[in-house]
């Protein structure tokens, strides 16, 4: 379907857009409270800043088979699963070597595609995702010598992103037969159940924390999630999914140069040629792949 003309230069929502997913990650660190809580919060308050806009939307309960709604529950526990991981990575290693880990959410999304969906793609596609693997495997490689704690945070980043990847191919399942808002109202309740539930067995308190940390889980909500990704679907009208891809690449960049003038992390060697690695391989990947556009649109990162 033809994109309509953006009513604003297209350069300014996609900068906008990188800059506030780019501080998710610094946010994240900047916060001494668990990361169970952060994420519940995170979403809670998006929920509530999605509230106004509901008032229409649970007519559309009814419509929702039983097996709909078992789907969008998983679809939330697999964002849940996502934050805890993702988010408990920064708390043991470098923003520079999780985001660039994560930024392979596209790749895992199409390997997804391909066992269940028996989409397929171009060769200049695969090689693209071989060099982005090798680079996230530098990264590895170079966080050995580190700390295994290092090795730990990055291990958790590639499991947080196969999250999110599985949590998107359903997504993309569903989204062909239930309006997106209501897709991402469901799922983000699901997932704030999920984490009040694991907060709860886990004995992690979800009160009693300082102006500060609530301070950070309002930022989550408003600034990576509500200026970056609310944005990034925004311009998903105008725009194709594979221009929003390449250009949330920018992200790693991003946050690794706020990590290193707000929380003083260097990059090293390592983590600078895998990033390059990535960074090169995603960008091969997404201009080359030949699937379809809802495929292309799963692999937008869309609640980071």
């Amino acid at each position: 379907m033809e994109k309509t003309k953006c009513p604003i230069p297209v350069f300014i929502p996609l900068i906008v857009g990188i800059v506030a997913v780019s501080f998710s990650s610094i946010f994240v660190k900047l916060s001494d409270a668990p990361v169970s809580v952060q994420g519940m919060y995170r979403l809670l308050f998006t929920i509530l800043f999605m509230l106004p806009f509901t008032k229409n939307q649970w007519k559309k309960a009814k419509l929702i088979q039983p097996k709909q709604w078992l789907l969008l529950f998983l679809s939330g526990t697999f964002l849940a699963l996502h934050f805890l991981l993702w988010m408990g990575s920064l708390k043991l290693t470098t923003v520079a070597s999780s985001t660039i880990i994560l930024a392979l959410q596209p790749v895992f999304v199409l390997i997804g595609a391909f066992f269940l969906f028996k989409e397929r793609t171009s060769s200049a596609s695969l090689m693209g995702m071989a060099v982005a693997i090798c680079g996230a495997a530098l990264i590895g490689w170079g966080d050995i010598g580190i700390s295994a704690e290092n090795l730990l945070g990055d291990l958790l980043s590639l499991f947080g992103t196969l999250a999110v990847a599985v949590h998107m191919l359903i997504g993309q399942h569903l989204l062909r037969h239930i309006p997106s808002f209501f897709y991402s109202l469901v799922v983000f309740i699901s997932a704030v159940l999920v984490f009040a539930m694991y907060n709860g067995a886990a004995g992690i308190p979800m009160t009693g924390y300082g102006g500060h940390d609530w301070l950070i889980f309002f930022l989550l909500a408003i600034i990576p999630t509500v200026f970056g990704h609310v944005l990034f679907n925004w311009l998903m009208n105008y725009v194709s999914a594979t221009t929003i891809s390449v250009n949330i690449l920018g992200e790693p960049v991003g946050a690794s140069i706020l990590a290193y003038f707000m929380l003083n992390e260097s990059i090293s060697l390592f983590q600078g040629a895998g990033g390059f690695l990535v960074c090169t391989g995603l960008y091969i990947f997404l201009k080359t792949s030949r699937v379809p556009d809802h495929i292309k649109e799963a692999s937008v990162p869309q609640n980071v």
